[in-house]
């Protein structure tokens, strides 16, 4: 039974795999292999775009769909994750699941090996936005090797899959300009960094935004506050300003794009002039959200009796 709780449960070939099959789905590829499949959808926090892309993937995959809303499950009645997780496996194939806490639950339902579990959004990591932002960079630029991103803001949950996902590719240079205090997890960046010296790429943290980088292949921003979060200190905004996303990072870097994992807030991350502009491929890395998604199912999918 295959998993997706994080991107470090794929290997090197699973997640070139999955890239390369969702920018094959970006280009019109219209197998149905799921017809027989049910797949559950099960969201507590909000989302547009992981959950429209999941049940959507799942429908245009020949899947039949289950939702659940935060308030839908015995969960909140006492029941226990282990019973739910049993119940669920006894009625769904695949249970793609935004729990926005740890991934503890995850496993729990993963161990019971009888469906396949998803995380549409930990605490921790957002293994499927990481997928997507890989399947729009190779689909834009028709490769991920060699690559050079700098990502700007929190070290939040996306970041974590990008850095997670981004240095198994050799070549590859992804320089984070984060916050003080709002980098990557230390074991994230551990683990990251070790991939990096594995493959053959770079991972850089810095925490100001002097010296940048020049002749980037693509900027990165999300947004300042992370669904499920708040922030330590009232003066957060006064911290993150200076990590404002303006047509200024274009100077040195005139042919990068712009992404962004949205929702967006115009004049906070970034602003209009570039969400908008001419290097903003933020609204195609949506779309890819789906093609991601209908390639995660499909490896969820794959060697079933």
């Amino acid at each position: 039974m295959r998993h997706l709780i994080s991107i470090n449960d794929l290997t090197d070939d699973d997640l070139r795999g999955i890239v390369v099959r969702g920018a094959e789905f970006a280009a019109g590829a219209r197998e149905k292999p799921l017809r027989d499949a049910v797949v559950g959808v099960y969201f507590r926090r909000t989302s547009t775009r992981t959950r429209t892309a999941f049940t959507a993937g799942a429908l245009r995959l020949g899947a039949q769909t289950v939702t659940f809303g935060p308030d839908d499950l015995q969960l909140n009645t006492g029941e226990t994750t282990e019973d739910t997780g049993r119940v669920l496996a006894g009625m769904l194939d695949v249970l793609v699941a935004r729990t926005a806490d740890a991934t503890a639950e995850l496993r729990t339902w993963a161990a019971g090996g009888q469906m396949s579990v998803v995380n549409a959004m930990s605490a921790e990591e957002h293994p499927t936005q990481g997928l997507t932002d890989l399947t729009t960079l190779y689909s834009h630029f028709g490769r991920l090797e060699g690559l050079r991103l700098m990502y700007v803001g929190e070290g939040n949950n996306s970041a974590a899959a990008l850095a997670l996902a981004l240095t198994r590719f050799p070549g590859t240079e992804l320089e984070l300009r984060t916050p003080a205090g709002y980098g990557l997890a230390a074991a994230i960046l551990a683990t990251a960094a070790e991939q990096a010296a594995r493959s053959g790429s770079k991972l850089t943290e810095r925490h100001d935004m002097t010296a940048l980088p020049t002749g980037l292949d693509a900027i990165y921003t999300t947004r300042w506050q992370t669904t499920g979060t708040s922030k330590p200190t009232a003066d957060w905004r006064d911290v993150f300003a200076p990590f404002q996303v303006t047509e200024r990072l274009w100077q040195d870097s005139p042919k990068a794009v712009f992404l962004h994992d949205l929702p967006a807030h115009r004049g906070e991350e970034v602003t209009a002039e570039v969400l908008d502009g001419p290097a903003s491929i933020a609204f195609t890395q949506a779309t890819h959200k789906l093609h991601s998604a209908m390639a995660v199912l499909e490896w969820c999918w794959a060697d079933r009796p």
